[in-house]
Parts: C-alpha cells; sequence; structure tokens
C-alpha cells in the first residue's frame, strides 16, 4: 500500500525534468502565447455548438432559455476557482504533466494514475468532439460554396442510424425534420455496402487532426504561431456575430427569461462546461514556458477572464437574436442569422467555428502527449513514450499514436457522449487538482510558492463543491462509461505501472 501512494516529492520532480535527470523540452512560450493558447482552447466546439442545446434543452436536459448568460457565469466561476489551484501548482512545478504532475506531488501514484488515464478523457477523447464539430461546419461551409461532400463520408454509425430511425417513424411526413437529420438518413439508404453492411466514416474529421498531427509534430513555436493567428481570426469572426447581431436582437425573445428555472439553469451549465474545457491544457505547456513562475498564472487565468466576458456577450446576442426553443441545433450561431434568411452571414459564421475548432484541436492534441511524456520520465509508461525527437524537441512518438487514435475515433464516435464523457473526466481532475493544494498546504507549508491560491482553504473547497454539483447534472450513463473508463485504466496501471513502481520504491 505504501508503493501505491507513494509521493514523488516536489524537488524530485524539478529534478528529473532538467538535463542530468531525463530529456527536456525547449521553453520558448512567453505570457501572450499562453493567453493565445488558453483562448485557443476555450473558445471552440463549446461555444459554437453546445449553446445552442444548453440553451433549447433536449432529451437528456433542460434548457436554459434565455438565462443562459446566467449558466455561463456558474460555469466560470467553478472553473475560476480550480483555475487558482492549477496556478500555484503550474508556478511550483513548471514541468509537462498538468493535474497528473500535481497529484503524484500530493495524493501518491495510484491517484497520480487514475488522473493521468482520466486527463486521456479530457484531451484525447475531447479532441473527438473537437474534431466531429469541425467536421459539420466545414461541410456546412462546402454547402455554402455549392459543392456537396458525400453524406456518408461524412458522418458516423450512431448519428446516422438515429437519423434513419426518426426519419422512418415520420412515416413520410418530412416536413418537420431537419436537413441533417434527412442528410444522415440518407447516408444509410445510399452509402457503399460492404457484406451488407454500409461504410460510414467521418472523413473530414480523422483528416483534419492528421494535419495538426503533422503540424505538432514539427514544434511547439510553429504549432503555437500557427494557434495564434488561428484565435485572432476567430475573434474577429465572433466579433462580427456580435456587432451584426445587436442590431437585431429582440427584446422579447428574452421572456420568460429562466423558462426551466434554476434546474434548467445548472443543467445548462453542466452542458456548456464542454466551452470552458482548455484553460487548464496550458499547465501542459509549463516545462516550454519562459519564466514558468510569473507566465503560467497570466496563461491560465487571463485566458479565463476574457473568454467569460466573450461566452456572455454571445450568449445574450444569441438569445436575443432567436427564440431560445429554436437553438437546439449542431450550428447554433449560423442557425440564428439563417433563421431571418441572412445566409451569408451564416456562411462567415461557419468559416469562424472552422478557424476556432482547428485552434482548439491544436492545443488539447498538444496536451495529451505531453501527460504520456510525463508518465513515460516517471516509469508509468514505457520510456520509448518520453522520447523527444532530436531535430524538432517534440514528444513526437506519442503525438503520432495519439493523432491516429483520436482520428479514427472521430471518423466513428457520436458527438452526444463524448462531450458529456469529456465534462465528466475534466470535471474529476479539477477535483483532485483542488484537494492537492489542501493536502501539500498541510504536509509542505512552507515549500516556495510563486503564486498562492488566495483564502486557502476556502477556494479549493468551493472548487471541489462547485466541480462536484455540476458533475451530479450528468446522466448516469455518462457515469458509467467514465467508471469503465478508470476500471480500464486500472488494469493498465496493476498490468505494468505497479510493476515498475516496485522497482522504484524498492
Amino acid at each position: 500500500m505504501s508503493q501505491l501512494f507513494a509521493v514523488k516529492p516536489l524537488s524530485q520532480l524539478t529534478s528529473d525534468a532538467d538535463h542530468h535527470g531525463g530529456p527536456r523540452l525547449a521553453r520558448s512560450l512567453g505570457p501572450v502565447q499562453l493567453i493565445s493558447l488558453g483562448i485557443g482552447a476555450i473558445i471552440g466546439a463549446g461555444i459554437f455548438s453546445t449553446v445552442g442545446s444548453a440553451a433549447a434543452g433536449g432529451a437528456n436536459h433542460l434548457g436554459a432559455g434565455p438565462a443562459l448568460i446566467i449558466s455561463f457565469m456558474l460555469t466560470a466561476l467553478a472553473c475560476g476557482f480550480a483555475a487558482l489551484c492549477y496556478a500555484e501548482f503550474a508556478a511550483m512545478v513548471p514541468i509537462a504533466g498538468s493535474a497528473y504532475t500535481y497529484s503524484y506531488a500530493t495524493l501518491g501514484e495510484l491517484v497520480a494514475w487514475i488522473i493521468g488515464w482520466d486527463l486521456i478523457i479530457e484531451y484525447a477523447i475531447g479532441n473527438v468532439a473537437v474534431a466531429i464539430s469541425w467536421s459539420g461546419y466545414f461541410q456546412e461551409l462546402l454547402r455554402g460554396f455549392g459543392v456537396t461532400w458525400p453524406v456518408w463520408l461524412g458522418t458516423d454509425y450512431r448519428t446516422a442510424y438515429r437519423a434513419l430511425a426518426e426519419y422512418q417513424a415520420a412515416n413520410g411526413n418530412i416536413a418537420d425534420l431537419g436537413p441533417a437529420v434527412i442528410r444522415n438518413a440518407d447516408a444509410v439508404m445510399n452509402a457503399p455496402h460492404i457484406a451488407g453492411i454500409p461504410i460510414l466514416f467521418n472523413l473530414p474529421a480523422f483528416l483534419s487532426v492528421m494535419g495538426i498531427t503533422w503540424v505538432l509534430v514539427r514544434g511547439v513555436r510553429e504549432s503555437a504561431g500557427f494557434n495564434t493567428a488561428m484565435v485572432v481570426l476567430k475573434l474577429v469572426i465572433i466579433a462580427f456575430f456580435l456587432a451584426v447581431g445587436a442590431f437585431y436582437v429582440q427584446p422579447e425573445n428574452w421572456t420568460p427569461f429562466a423558462p426551466n428555472g434554476f434546474a434548467g439553469i445548472s443543467s445548462a451549465a453542466a452542458i456548456i462546461f464542454f466551452a470552458y474545457i482548455g484553460f487548464d491544457a496550458v499547465s501542459t505547456a509549463a516545462e516550454e514556458t519562459k519564466d514558468p513562475q510569473r507566465n503560467m498564472p497570466i496563461g491560465m487565468i487571463g485566458s479565463l477572464v476574457v473568454c467569460t466576458v466573450i461566452y456572455m456577450a454571445v450568449a445574450l446576442v444569441l438569445t436575443g437574436l432567436t427564440p431560445w426553443t429554436q437553438l437546439g441545433t449542431a450550428e447554433p450561431l449560423a442557425t440564428a442569422f439563417s433563421s431571418r434568411g441572412m445566409h451569408w452571414v451564416s456562411g462567415i459564421i461557419s468559416l469562424g467555428a472552422v478557424f476556432a475548432t482547428t485552434s482548439v484541436l491544436i492545443v488539447f492534441q498538444m496536451g495529451q502527449p505531453r501527460i504520456f511524456f510525463s508518465m513515460a520520465r516517471d516509469g508509468l509508461l514505457p520510456a520509448w513514450a518520453a522520447k523527444v525527437h532530436p531535430k524538432y524537441q517534440t514528444p513526437y512518438i506519442t503525438t503520432i499514436l495519439t493523432g491516429v487514435f483520436v482520428g479514427l475515433l472521430a471518423g466513428l464516435a457520436n458527438i452526444d457522449e463524448v462531450v458529456e464523457l469529456t465534462n465528466i473526466g475534466t470535471l474529476f481532475a479539477f477535483v483532485l487538482v483542488a484537494v492537492g493544494i489542501l493536502v501539500l498546504r498541510r504536509t509542505n507549508p512552507d515549500a516556495h510558492r510563486p503564486f498562492r491560491t488566495p483564502f486557502v482553504p476556502l477556494v479549493p473547497i468551493l472548487a471541489i463543491v462547485s466541480c462536484g454539483y455540476l458533475m451530479a447534472q450528468l446522466p448516469w450513463p455518462t457515469w458509467e462509461r467514465f467508471f469503465i473508463w478508470l476500471a480500464l485504466g486500472l488494469v493498465v496501471y496493476f498490468a505494468y505501472g505497479y510493476r515498475h513502481s516496485k522497482l522504484r520504491h524498492g
């Protein structure tokens, strides 16, 4: 048991990462690039896609309606408490690994492994949802130019067969079915078949991940520069949405303000949490940051504040443009204008969504290999997972493997289940980081803390309670999938990691 809960001292975490203890990553990122990485990760598929289902509701949750702005505020508070905890750890332990590394320093090896496995859900599985969203907006953009992408090469089996069931249930009365439902049902009926099985694969999602993987293998500096360009472009598009949309806001759409009461607000907050995932991904770049003690807190908290202001403005304009009951689509920002016949604006919004999700793909796809990098350096994964490219100084092996895994899953998975699984995994990581702050303040109170989480223990406790509340809003099937995933992680740990743990700890 002592080996399972062995804690890795802070001094050893740092020494293992220097040039005497193991491979190094190049330090090349400053505060502006870190904030840009955070914004690039946060503003993406969440605000362009899940905001619609959060406002309108659906089969599994209540909609917030115009009170969506309150949902964003609640989620921002929960993330803000967690961000203050992340910032203290990132300043104290400026190496790759994020919550995995912090848990190893405070809660022990077994918990660190669990959180490392859990972070795969956040970064790798989360990127599957982002890639699927990218594909949807990309195909919408092509349709705006009169180009028809083969539907059977742009959807997954679950989505297609669900659409086919709706189509068949309509008994020929398809006037009330959305165009996306008709297209996806058509994919099953007209796709090529092998042995009676239709061939369905989301090829744009797969190709987008492969392209991002190639960029990341070539170097973090090039990746950060590319991401900064994408961030600027998507912020321009969002500013365009706000500027144009403000002229068409109808205040009567804000009544009733909270049609489903606080239950709808809190349910929506759990869904739109996906729109906030990303600020913690900045911490995975700690080992590649110049002056991380100063710049890591600036990067995480700064990006969170900027994005919260943007989200609240978008929610206010969006619910004022269109009745909240009509926003339950995959592309709500575009829907708000297309419902008014302003298709040229919808096309520009779709273009912005492509930029937005591209930058998210970069940051998430950059984060996951660095988790594997740290776990391998600690001996919990094979040594080849910690190899750094001799020219580009990136963890190229895990970057390529992660890219292939994410790309294939994005081509086959349904976005709804992926989003909910990502949310619960990330909230769980936030809870463990907050617990780690409480533990480390007691076990190592004299450690040098360039940034200190204020009002301890109040802030960590608020982070635990608020994140736990949002987790409780998610449906039980999501919890089942989460527990199955963690059980699989424990099997891998005892099959490989524990054996190496005994070697390290004697």
